[in-house]
């Protein structure tokens, strides 16, 4: 069966997008490993228009709650690993199936680059979180832990200055790699102790986060914090779009049509080059994604 779209994804761009081609009573599939993406694991959320407060997981339900009132055809828990042209259209190929679409968007998202030590796992959302965006606030005159020396760590550094009673900002390299001016505005803070050439090697709690154990020159000590924010980088899921262009990051490159560069292919949300990384950005860029496709098969008969 021929579609005339094939979403590939279900996180906050791909179901905005599946509403809008619902909306357009186009006939088009909706892949995706998970639904929720990553909204679905961020903690309180204060900075979604209409929702003064919710919870990450409360705005995903709301998100598939609104996606499942139309007929949808959607396929969950299948992974997409690879997307390839063909004569009159696109070939999907999942772990389970193969399907073809006269058009695709690709919403596939990002997940976060982990650390990898012990209590990684089992404190996420419990004290470890990866975006101080939106999970900052939650730690109002506490002592956190801010994981990596890049552009990431230094912003999430900076926007706990204001929120954080103090920031362990743990580097593993001997110097931070981030922006001279973001460096500079860290290092004048007091509220911000700078660990370089350390590492982390595990996360401790009981039903929380109570503290993390570091390695600096060959000794372990333990920092007493009550949050962890790993901003260690992010990897887009764009591993199966082999043909589309990319940045060095990764992120497929998108123009305001949400348009790549092969025609009929449209991308929205963190999986493309879209500078910032919010919730909101991404369900935005999923609607003008779905919005373009449609305007291509009118286009294009």
């Amino acid at each position: 069966m021929m579609f005339d779209l094939i979403i590939i994804g279900a996180g906050p761009a791909g179901i905005t997008a599946s509403v809008y081609a619902a909306r357009k009573k186009m006939n088009f599939l909706v892949i995706t490993k998970d639904i929720g993406g990553q909204a679905a694991w961020s903690g309180d959320i204060e900075n979604y228009t209409g929702y003064q407060f919710i919870t990450g997981p409360e705005l995903a339900g709301k998100f598939e709650e609104h996606m499942r009132k139309y007929s949808i055809e959607l396929k969950e828990n299948e992974e997409v690993i690879e997307l390839k042209r063909k004569e009159n259209g696109f070939g999907v190929k999942t772990d389970k199936a193969t399907y073809e679409a006269k058009t695709a968007v690709i919403t596939s998202g990002k997940r976060s680059r982990e650390l990898g030590v012990p209590g990684e796992v089992e404190f996420k959302n419990r004290g470890l979180t990866y975006c101080a965006t939106c999970d900052g606030p939650l730690f109002a005159g506490k002592d956190v832990a801010v994981i990596g020396g890049g552009n990431s760590a230094l912003d999430a550094a900076l926007q706990l200055i204001q929120i954080a009673k103090h920031i362990y900002l743990i580097n593993i390299t001997s110097a931070l790699t981030g922006d001279a001016i973001m460096r500079e505005k860290v290092s004048e803070s007091k509220k911000v102790s700078i660990l370089n050439s350390t590492r982390v090697t595990a996360i401790l709690g009981d039903r929380m986060v109570s503290g993390i154990k570091i390695k600096r020159e060959d000794k372990e000590e333990t920092l007493p914090v009550e949050g962890v924010f790993v901003e260690i980088g992010l990897i887009p899921n764009s591993e199966f779009a082999k043909e589309l262009e990319k940045n060095e990051l990764g992120e497929i490159r998108v123009n305001c049509r949400s348009e790549t560069n092969i025609p009929g292919i449209f991308a929205a949300g963190d999986v493309t080059e879209v500078p910032e990384k919010q919730i909101i950005v991404a369900a935005g860029e999923g609607a003008k994604a779905a919005l373009s496709a449609f305007r291509y098969l009118a286009q294009h008969k």
